[in-house]
């Protein structure tokens, strides 16, 4: 039988039939071993924007499958055969041995970006910098969105705190340096980045945004600049003041460094 996505309000209409095509070829390759399928993401907290935003998906089997049938979901997935609506597909695959404990580690199985607006790359040797993965399962944790089988919640579990303060503090170098980020998302991802260290739950970039601006005056006006440009096409983006990026990211920075302290990390 073919699994058929689980419907969700948080699926776009833009890429449900996608989405349930991704499930159909996920579970072609897997068989019995597919555990679940979740979004996460802008998929998860609500602020996926056509044109701009990348689907990412989280896939946890079990038992962990060989390397060649880890090559064939990749190629089963990638664009242009399975052609992404999106600006691009993030997918990882995790054992679900892995993915039920709390890990500060890359972890994956497979790590596959494919898309019109992403570079091609499949990797299966969990060399990337861990802090992704982390906040990752973190968002899948809180609020991922059931795709297909056990819930995001059962399957997949939370950080330790010292490990998901360890991986925003090294999301927030990596968006400082500036190398192949868009500059309204880096200013984005240090609002959801303080946001998430205030409340200790996951905002949309968007939302944590609206919150930052309220109540820091003096960012306000780039951070309604960022918001303006995230609105765009990724093509249309707007310019944003490097040295005001900056400036607010060490701001960005110091808040999560004081969160770690407090916390004892």
């Amino acid at each position: 039988m073919i699994p058929q996505l689980e419907q969700s309000p948080a699926v776009p209409a833009e890429v449900h039939d996608y989405l349930e095509e991704l499930v159909r070829r996920t579970s072609a390759v897997c068989g019995p071993a597919l555990v679940s399928v979740v979004g996460v993401g802008s998929l998860a907290l609500g602020d996926y924007r056509h044109g701009r935003s990348d689907i990412d998906v989280t896939v946890v089997v079990d038992p962990a499958p060989p390397r060649p049938v880890l090559r064939d979901l990749a190629r089963t997935l990638s664009h242009p055969g399975l052609r992404c609506p999106a600006a691009g597909l993030e997918l990882v695959v995790y054992a679900a041995d892995f993915a039920a404990r709390p890990s500060g580690a890359a972890g994956y199985l497979l790590d596959l970006n494919t898309g019109a607006l992403l570079p091609d790359r499949a990797g299966f040797d969990a060399r990337s910098p861990s802090f992704w993965y982390v906040i990752d399962r973190s968002v899948a944790h809180q609020c991922g969105v059931p795709l297909y089988g056990r819930p995001p919640r059962e399957a997949i579990a939370a950080p330790r705190p010292r490990e998901l303060l360890t991986a925003i503090r090294a999301s927030l170098r990596e968006h400082s340096d500036g190398e192949g980020h868009l500059a309204d998302n880096r200013v984005l991802n240090g609002c959801r980045s303080v946001v998430f260290c205030r409340t200790g739950r996951w905002r949309a970039k968007r939302a944590a945004a609206r919150e930052i601006a309220a109540a820091e005056p003096d960012f306000r006006p780039l951070v309604e600049a960022a918001v303006r440009s995230f609105e765009r096409p990724r093509a249309a983006a707007e310019p944003l003041h490097g040295a005001a990026v900056r400036a607010f990211l060490a701001w960005a920075r110091d808040r999560v460094d004081e969160s770690a302290r407090a916390a004892g990390s």
